[in-house]
């Protein structure tokens, strides 16, 4: 089967239980410390150019995603997971090939009985 041939597929890349310690929230007693706060990534990437040869300078590198998540996450206090998100969206929407970002963000400590979070989809506008 040639490659005009082959079945349109979809493609993604994800982060899941990316645990980290970050500096959020809006009470005092949040303000004293980071917390650990849980990240999950879901990438929804536009058709391939071409094959990807097996060579990484053809394919979205997850280091480049995972890793600033990581620089973001410690850059600052966010007051709140939504903004966390946002930020999160944004630098994945600015990689080549992404054209959906699903981010969702959850304190497991918050609460005993459960966790809490927020989610957020954001696709990349035309042009």
């Amino acid at each position: 089967m040639t490659s005009e041939m082959a079945p349109e597929m979809e493609r993604r890349i994800f982060i899941r239980d990316l645990r980290l310690q970050v500096s959020i929230g809006i009470h005092d007693f949040e303000k004293d410390g980071p917390q650990t706060v849980v990240v999950n990534v879901d990438l929804l990437l536009g058709a391939a150019e071409g094959a990807h040869g097996d060579r990484i300078a053809n394919v979205l590198n997850y280091d480049v995603v995972h890793d600033g998540i990581v620089a973001l996450a410690k850059s600052r206090h966010f007051n709140l997971q939504e903004t966390l998100v946002e930020a999160i969206l944004d630098l994945c929407l600015g990689q080549p090939g992404v054209i959906e970002a699903r981010v969702s963000t959850e304190k497991p400590d918050v609460y005993k009985d459960c966790r809490v979070g927020y989610e957020a989809v954001r696709r990349r506008t035309a042009g």
